[in-house]
């Protein structure tokens, strides 16, 4: 019984672990950049509203990027009637199971809960895989139910497995990586950035306060280095008079 209790506790732990051996490219975030923001709202609305919603962001919140309230409704508002409605999706759960096996997960919170970087570089890691539901695969999350919505942009990647024999051990290891197959409608550059407009929103959406809160954060630091002179000077001269 203590055997798995433990195990239990440390699943979580384990499946980060079987993850972290990835390496992860650096998303271009920056939740200050109105235009990457808007920009990444569309790309949000047109391609993952479908089976993602944001339960907990309201799209009349959408004006704080930049965006009337005019514009909002005549461009982005496809799953609700009223501005001041959450961006819920529209998808059935239950149809979700069916199609994909689980239940597409809310994203109003997926930037704070697995980073910025991981989503960027999930994005950018699917690939061709016959043997898949969906027909495709990704190297970031194996086995994931997700198919890949981007795919005419991005164009079609192949996994492919080099072999070679270690000189000191005489193993032999394997090295994966992707190839393009196919080129899509943008290049590698454009669709880097195309996915960082997208990432940034997501980023933006888990926390909209966080520009407010790091601009407060830096003054709060120097006020408080500020305090800690005048702090010591004055100690210095409550104290000086004493042996």
């Amino acid at each position: 019984m203590k055997k798995i209790i433990l195990s239990l506790l440390f699943f979580p732990l384990a499946a980060l672990g079987a993850e972290a051996g990835y390496p992860l490219d650096d998303s271009p975030s920056d939740v200050r950049d109105l235009v990457s923001l808007q920009s990444g709202a569309r790309t949000y609305v047109n391609y993952c509203l479908g089976c993602h919603g944001a339960q907990y962001v309201r799209y009349k919140s959408l004006t704080e990027i930049g965006l009337t309230e005019a514009q909002i409704r005549d461009n982005l508002l496809f799953s609700a009637e009223k501005i001041g409605e959450s961006m819920s999706t529209v998808l059935d759960p239950k149809d979700a199971k069916a199609f994909f096996g689980v239940v597409p997960p809310d994203l109003s919170l997926i930037a704070r809960s697995r980073s910025p970087d991981w989503i960027y570089t999930y994005l950018k890691s699917f690939y061709k895989d016959p043997s898949t539901k969906s027909g495709w695969n990704n190297s970031l999350f194996p086995n994931v139910a997700m198919p890949h919505v981007l795919w005419e942009y991005q164009g079609d990647q192949r996994l492919a497995i080099d072999e070679r024999v270690d000189s000191l051990t005489g193993d032999k290891v394997q090295t994966r990586h992707l190839v393009m197959d196919r080129p899509g409608r943008m290049s590698a550059v454009e669709y880097d950035q195309y996915l960082g407009d997208l990432v940034n929103f997501l980023s933006y959406m888990s926390e909209p306060s966080q520009a407010w809160r790091r601009q407060w954060g830096v003054l709060v630091l120097f006020f408080l280095a500020g305090f800690f002179v005048l702090a010591l000077l004055l100690k210095k001269e409550f104290w000086k008079d004493v042996r």
